[in-house]
């Protein structure tokens, strides 16, 4: 099996995870193949050989990869989607940073859950993705994101207004810091810190989140993930910022955005052990009583 292994940093604190990483799919007789930067990083931290098997772009991922691993926290699973896109390959995280609900495989559960992996103990979750249309083509074809497409004002600029509307039919006018289109993935993500629901994956549904509105009637929706979602922002400003989960660029005012759901889905490997409801049961601390 080629595995592919993505991670943004290699530190003195998690340099013996990429170790024991490598050396567990050598026992397997797994073939790993590195993400270029990460591996000239182990070559210094670790003295990774030269000649491992590296990777470059999304377009490595047509050519016989059977698995990526991203090893970090949630945002580096989210940077390993991107080499993954619409190739199908499934991805697994493995838990190096804090919270973690994307990333949420222990380090110290590596080899057990590798050894579940090989005897196919496992079921594919379906993550779906948001697709991101702009008039001046802002993102390319970088244009998607696995939790959220943000518009919002930029630096410390004066409230907003984004206009939005859902199939073609006007929803409102939202005066606010901004607006979040999330995805069920994302709605543990920016949409939480904002108020907005929690939604299990698998549900076929997109969330619009305002960010500080004005009016306090104003409140999440939840909608169909089949409608299309048109959105312009404007406000004393001339430019603003819309960003596809973090990857932020400037957008002018009036500026038309079309937001819909990407043709592809990401398969997330889940076990029948670690489900997403014990994962936000156990990061949000839900039950536990803490005045005592």
């Amino acid at each position: 099996m080629n595995v592919a292994i993505y991670g943004k940093k290699v530190t003195r604190q998690n340099s013996h995870v990429f170790e024991q990483l490598l050396k567990d799919l050598k026992d397997l007789g797994w073939k790993p193949i590195l993400e270029t930067e990460l591996k000239q990083q182990l070559k210094n931290k670790i003295g990774l050989s030269q000649k491992t098997d590296e990777f470059v772009s999304h377009k490595d991922f047509h050519k016989g990869i059977d698995l990526t691993l991203s090893v970090g926290g949630d945002g580096t699973f989210i940077k390993s989607v991107s080499f993954i896109r619409d190739s199908g390959v499934p991805i697994l995280g493995i838990n190096t940073g804090r919270l973690g609900f994307l990333a949420n495989i222990s380090q110290d559960a590596l080899l057990q859950t590798l050894e579940q992996v090989k005897n196919k103990n496992f079921e594919y979750q379906k993550r779906s993705l948001v697709r991101v249309k702009t008039e001046e083509d802002l993102f390319g074809e970088d244009n998607f994101a696995l939790n959220e497409v943000t518009i919002q004002k930029k630096d410390s600029a004066s409230m907003v207004t984004v206009h939005a509307a859902l199939d073609n039919k006007y929803l409102n006018s939202y005066w606010a810091d901004g607006l979040i289109v999330s995805t069920p993935t994302g709605s543990t993500a920016y949409n939480l810190s904002c108020g907005g629901p929690i939604v299990t994956p698998g549900c076929l549904v997109h969330i619009l989140t305002p960010i500080a509105p004005h009016n306090l009637n104003v409140r999440p929706v939840v909608v169909p993930d089949h409608l299309p979602i048109s959105l312009s922002i404007e406000g004393r400003g001339r430019k603003y910022l819309i960003s596809l989960d973090g990857n932020s660029k400037n957008i002018s005012q009036g500026e038309q955005v079309l937001v819909t759901k990407a043709e592809f889905m990401i398969n997330v490997i889940k076990f029948e052990d670690n489900n997403f409801l014990d994962t936000i049961r156990n990061k949000m601390l839900w039950g536990i009583d803490k005045r005592n």
